[in-house]
């Protein structure tokens, strides 16, 4: 067992890498999206609750001391971790947790988009094998760095962050809440009956989309041998975030087709269905308007059958238009940045 004085340091340690990866890429993002994430990393490390608001002064101030934080280790190497007696590699995961899940933990470190590392340390809620995959679900955070992807999957392991998923979620509600447009989420809560800041209807919310995360990180782990080893290193290898935006997008739309969908689907699950087109958007959604035509016909009558048949058609479909991408890269490198960023602009091409 972990003594006392050894979980301080490992916190420490693991924000430490935190503060060194967000000091290289945390302002990369768009300005908007940066103060976002800013505000909502303010609110989890004072422990501010969800639906209380921000002072706005005070906001400001830890933003310019984080800033003069990371200017002073941007340069720094990252820290080995210590457990008990060994020290681990930032990203030596497996090793790591299996040293920290007897005690309770878990640990995440890898690449996100666009290259950028991302850790993490929390309390382990529950350990478990699901199709194949090791399922490890947080909660109580410890350390973070400022953007808290909230379900991942590295290396034959599912990362399902249950606190980062209560704060993605109520940040799109409380977006959302602004104007309060007609649409999906407006259809998701109102079928979980979220009908005010009601942290106990967020809880259930975060307990059943919870498992629509783990369905499209399963469906990532489908997508993968259809890919080949090839499409890791082509994600690595792109310089353009634009393409990188468009790659993601296509394998993100196969997982949702090879997994996500069909499974909702089977089992009606009508709110998690609509909050999955509630978070259906950017790219993803340019890319698959047959998908949000389905998605409109079912509302109107209740008919399932539209988007089990795009789901399949686009199983299919974006099967092919990876491997698309992938011949494409292989042939000319620099040609394929340009033809992909340019669909960004116009995803006719390779749209269903």
């Amino acid at each position: 067992m972990m003594s006392f004085r050894d979980f301080p340091q490992l916190i420490q340690s693991v924000q430490r890498n935190c503060d060194i990866a967000d000091a290289r890429h945390a302002r990369e993002t768009t300005l908007c999206n940066y103060l976002l994430e800013m505000r909502e990393f303010y609110r989890w490390e004072h422990e501010v609750p969800l639906s209380r608001s921000l002072p706005r002064s005070e906001v400001g101030s830890w933003i310019s001391a984080r800033e003069a934080l990371w200017d002073g280790v941007q340069d720094e190497d990252l820290e080995r971790l210590r457990v008990g007696e060994r020290s681990y590699d930032a990203f030596d995961v497996a090793a790591i947790n299996a040293a920290l899940a007897p005690q309770g933990l878990v640990y995440g470190g890898g690449y996100g988009r666009f290259g950028k590392p991302n850790f993490f340390l929390a309390q382990l809620e529950r350990h478990e094998r699901r199709e194949g995959l090791t399922l490890f679900v947080s909660g109580c955070e410890y350390a973070r760095d400022l953007s808290a992807p909230p379900a991942a999957l590295l290396d034959g392991t599912v990362f399902l962050r249950r606190d980062a998923l209560r704060r993605w979620l109520w940040d799109k509600i409380e977006i959302w809440g602004v104007r309060k447009a007609d649409g999906a989420l407006k259809s998701a809560l109102e079928c979980y009956g979220f009908t005010s800041e009601d942290e106990a209807a967020l809880d259930h919310m975060a307990e059943q989309e919870a498992e629509t995360l783990i369905l499209h990180e399963l469906g990532e782990s489908m997508a993968a041998p259809l890919l080949g080893t090839a499409w890791p290193d082509f994600i690595a290898t792109l310089k353009g975030r634009r393409a990188e935006i468009l790659a993601r997008a296509v394998r993100d739309n196969l997982a949702d087709c090879l997994s996500t969908l069909p499974r909702l689907i089977e089992r009606e699950a009508a709110c998690s269905i609509h909050f999955h087109f509630a978070s259906f958007e950017g790219t993803r959604s340019r890319l698959f308007p047959r998908l949000e035509l389905a998605y409109r016909r079912w509302r109107e009558t209740g008919n399932l059958e539209p988007l089990r048949e795009a789901a399949l058609a686009g199983s299919a479909h974006w099967h092919q238009a990876a491997l698309s991408l992938l011949r494409l890269h292989q042939a000319d490198p620099a040609a394929a940045e340009q033809t992909i960023a340019a669909w960004m602009e116009d995803p006719g091409a390779m749209s269903l």
